[in-house]
């Protein structure tokens, strides 16, 4: 037994977010631009999420293939911030994938300034190193506060409506939002740990991604090497002699996927995903134009794909994302492809393309979960099954949730309703006149 305790007040805001990736990020900017006080508590000293944090840097779901056109479909607070990195000097030209999409690298030192100042200039209010750690409630359908821990101690931020973009549903789980995990048999998508090379020569490793995959082959039959999953992702950055690699595959005791809200298994992940990395580093070496290569950076964190998927007024199902479903509540579109990181390889499940116009709506009732009020879900812990969040947790999508649910909380304070009974025809408008594209002309 803990004693009680009287907790000081950081303040009171009209919007909370909790985390600082592309959703929360989205969120916070739409919310402050209309005017309402917004505060987004992130845990760590920068923004990014695992664009930062877990090291992706790059860009996924900007781009959908419709009718065999590859276009960029997420717009809005994505171009602003994009816009910034490439005055940094810090975007890569969108790169080819499988001759059926295009994602996009960015440095992430460039992400970090641009995100800081993407903030600053919505008047966003920003507290890093920020734990969040429970919640308050006025009512089991109303949060009042959520508890943070901080190096002035721990605080409680007072909010009218709180927007839960900390990826793993921490904010909606505590205040009790029904959630799922996995594929309902214990299955998660694998976490990885990425990490970055420098010292590759550009002109002799060419399109080296091309031959990784048969070299890999050769060295684990030669028995020199093991790999922990098939399907590697080896791509320059922007300077040419850094690439990011992903190769890793994170395991816990009994092979299924560590649990990034298992305080244990995260533990034991950081460490080995290092391991893997290691190995895989030697393995580089013996690649042509990598002879010289070194490890620049391992990422601060694993990069976790899935953990909780907090249960909405509607769960983005498998068949929406390859049929490319429409729904009348549109608040953006979804380009990715299914992305199923399974054991020991990745499987990729397209829309029929160029056929299909290639992207999915995603309806504002995934981002609203059951049974509470003032809250709202964005990215990859919003209202999905296990296979649609393996499509809808990536960038784009992530980006184009949180300014819906950005500018979603500002309408339901200026109405005093709840989340449920937003003006969807009017937070549609608010989106198009904001550069958000909802897919509603294909």
């Amino acid at each position: 037994m803990e004693p009680g305790r009287q907790t000081p007040v950081l303040g009171e805001y009209d919007v909370v977010v909790l985390g600082g990736g592309p959703a929360g990020m989205a969120a916070s900017v739409a919310a402050a631009r209309v005017g309402r006080s917004t505060l987004l508590l992130e845990r760590y000293g920068f923004l990014g999420g695992m664009g930062t944090a877990a090291g992706v840097t790059n860009f996924c779901g900007l781009h959908a293939n419709v009718h065999g056109e590859i276009r960029q479909v997420v717009h809005g607070v994505a171009d602003d911030l994009l816009s910034r990195i490439d005055r940094l000097g810090g975007l890569n030209t969108p790169h080819n994938l499988f001759g059926k999409t295009v994602a996009q690298a960015y440095d992430t030192a460039a992400y970090k300034i641009a995100a800081d100042d993407l903030m600053v200039s919505a008047g966003v209010k920003v507290l890093f190193h920020a734990w969040a750690c429970g919640v308050l409630m006025d009512s089991p359908a109303s949060i009042r506060a959520v508890l943070v821990e901080t190096k002035s101690g721990r605080r409680a931020v007072i909010g009218r409506t709180f927007i839960d973009c900390s990826g793993d549903g921490d904010l909606a789980a505590w205040a009790g939002a029904p959630y799922e995990k996995g594929d309902g048999q214990g299955n998660m998508l694998y976490p990885s740990t990425m990490f970055r090379l420098n010292g590759v020569d550009p002109r002799r490793a060419g399109n080296a991604w091309e031959v990784i995959p048969r070299l890999m082959l050769e060295a684990q039959a030669a028995g020199r090497y093991r790999f922990p999953r098939k399907t590697p992702i080896v791509r320059p950055q922007k300077s040419g002699i850094e690439w990011r690699v992903n190769l890793t595959q994170l395991a816990n005791a009994q092979g299924n996927a560590m649990d990034g809200t298992d305080a244990m298994e995260l533990s034991e992940a950081e460490m080995q995903g290092r391991r893997q990395i290691a190995s895989v580093a030697g393995f580089l070496k013996e690649v042509p134009g990598f002879e010289h290569s070194y490890i620049v950076e391992i990422a601060p964190q694993v990069g976790i794909r899935e953990t909780r998927r907090v249960r909405g007024r509607y769960m983005l199902t498998e068949a929406d994302v390859l049929e490319c479903a429409s729904f009348d509540d549109t608040i953006g579109v979804n380009g990715w492809p299914l992305e199923l990181h399974l054991k020991g390889d990745v499987e990729f499940r397209w829309p029929k393309i160029p056929q299909s116009r290639g992207f999915n709506h995603l309806p504002y009732r995934m981002t609203v979960p059951l049974g509470l009020d003032n809250l709202w879900v964005a990215g990859r812990c919003a209202s999905m099954t296990h296979e649609a969040q393996s499509a809808a947790r990536v960038t784009g999508a992530c980006f184009v949730m949180g300014q819906a649910v950005g500018t979603a909380a500002a309408l339901a304070l200026q109405a005093g309703c709840s989340a449920v009974s937003v003006d969807v025809p009017a937070l549609q408008s608010h989106l198009q006149a904001n550069g958000a594209y909802l897919g509603q002309d294909r």
